[in-house]
């Protein structure tokens, strides 16, 4: 779906209330088109960790406009499978993810003995 709104009528549709009830969690999933705007961006997010993270972000439960208690992690499985047509894994995403050298840099060097104890006499 083009817009996080679409997403949120067919919720409620599915659900009852109203679009506005579900658009917090919807523009959730898709706030990362404001870095990537194109279906990569859904690498973030689209996937079952990301449904699991916006549970322990919006709550297990949605109440909606007309008092029935959805669960979030339904309305996330709604928004997943409308947009790709089923539920992938982050290793779905990865394992496609081309390697590149400067993913294994880092500035990081472990301290020696000397670099610690004189860092730890610093008052």
């Amino acid at each position: 779906m083009a817009h996080p709104y679409h997403h949120a009528v067919r919720s409620a549709r599915l659900f009852g209330g109203r679009p506005n009830d579900y658009l917090a969690i919807h523009d959730w999933f898709d706030e990362s088109k404001a870095h990537i705007a194109d279906v990569r961006h859904r690498a973030l997010r689209h996937h079952s960790e990301g449904i699991f993270l916006c549970e322990t972000i919006f709550g297990t439960t949605l109440t909606n406009s007309v008092g029935k208690a959805v669960p979030v992690r339904t309305i996330g499985e709604q928004h997943v499978k409308d947009d790709l047509g089923w539920i992938p894994s982050v290793k779905d995403w990865l394992q496609h993810l081309e390697f590149q050298s400067w993913m294994g840099r880092t500035p990081f060097r472990p301290q020696n003995d000397e670099t610690t104890a004189a860092a730890e006499s610093l008052p």
